[in-house]
């Protein structure tokens, strides 16, 4: 992984910084309409309701959302373009690589360097492009939701953070047994798209389609142990959300709380679910894609360091 983030990082550490600091700005922002939202509903149930201090709520929390959506959209646009520069750096070095084994009478893996270039590339260079900035929005949003319910409620705080904890153990132990079947297909996709270039297909036809089997086969062992870990993760999730409604039903029971304060808390719930199941899908990525840089370093030869750079000359 550290190889992975190191050559992206070289290749657009400026570009970076300014994603990563747009993601802290993105993330400050998550919790805010949380408090507009608790002081809308308590406002209401209160005694002394006024539409102007309402209006003025409404005003204030839709400001902040128009704020944070724009944000999210620089930050979109802005890796979104980085990712298919990166892509494009990608398939100029495959390609100087491919040139030089030519000009060399070198054996060219013309369906290996093919399968790299036009699928592998691509997705080595989209997830480059938010490589950085992605896990800090997301991470840092946990943070701002979660400090925020703690700080008005301890206790569904603590609901909220003890969801994360068992999902992260889930992800590490699934995702192990996932990145061997990314590298078993990865490889037998090569092999197989290689043999595709030999001048006798009707030979070979037997041995291709004993490749796709092992992919086929490959991928539904994948989908079990994947689909399994989703199913564990929503009951969590679940379970996280019953939790604060009856811990919070039970506080506002006490007169210790009040329901601005559970109904904050029950969205905010909603708001940690969406990047805890994005890291959870972005460190599957990390992975995969670890696997994927690795393997095509393989392609550039047993001197990888004339092409491994990724910045451009």
């Amino acid at each position: 992984m550290l190889k992975l983030y190191t050559a992206i990082w070289r290749a657009s550490a400026g570009r970076q910084i300014f994603l990563i600091v747009l993601s802290l700005a993105v993330a400050a922002l998550a919790a805010v309409p949380l408090e507009f939202q608790r002081d809308i509903i308590n406002h209401l149930t209160s005694t002394n309701v006024g539409i102007e201090r309402l209006v003025l709520l409404g005003l204030g929390m839709m400001g902040v959302i128009l704020l944070s959506l724009a944000l999210k959209w620089v930050l979109g646009y802005r890796a979104g373009t980085l990712g298919e520069d990166l892509i494009r750096l990608i398939r100029q070095r495959l390609l100087w690589r491919s040139t030089d084994l030519n000009a060399s009478g070198e054996t060219v893996r013309k369906g290996a360097m093919s399968t790299a270039i036009s699928a592998e590339a691509e997705e080595l260079g989209k997830f480059a492009g938010g490589a950085f900035s992605d896990p800090v929005v997301q991470i840092g949003t946990l943070i701002s939701v979660i400090g925020y319910i703690s700080s008005t409620q301890p206790g569904l705080g603590m609901i909220a953070f003890s969801m994360i904890v068992p999902q992260i153990v889930i992800v590490l132990m699934s995702q192990r047994k996932v990145n061997v079947f990314v590298a078993e297909r990865v490889r037998v996709l090569r092999q197989a798209t290689d043999t595709l270039t030999t001048d006798d297909l009707k030979a070979a036809e037997h041995d291709i389609n004993a490749m796709f089997d092992d992919i086929y086969e490959t991928r539904r062992r994948m989908f079990l142990w994947k689909l399994s870990a989703k199913f564990l993760l929503s009951v969590i999730n679940g379970a996280g959300t019953v939790g604060v409604l009856m811990l919070g039903g039970w506080l506002v029971l006490q007169g210790r709380t009040d329901v601005g304060t559970v109904v904050a808390a029950t969205s905010g719930l909603s708001r940690i679910q969406g990047p805890t199941s994005f890291l959870i899908a972005f460190y599957r990525q990390v992975s995969a894609n670890r696997i994927k840089y690795e393997l095509m370093l393989e392609l550039f030869g047993p001197d990888p360091s004339r092409y491994r750079r990724m910045h451009k000359p």
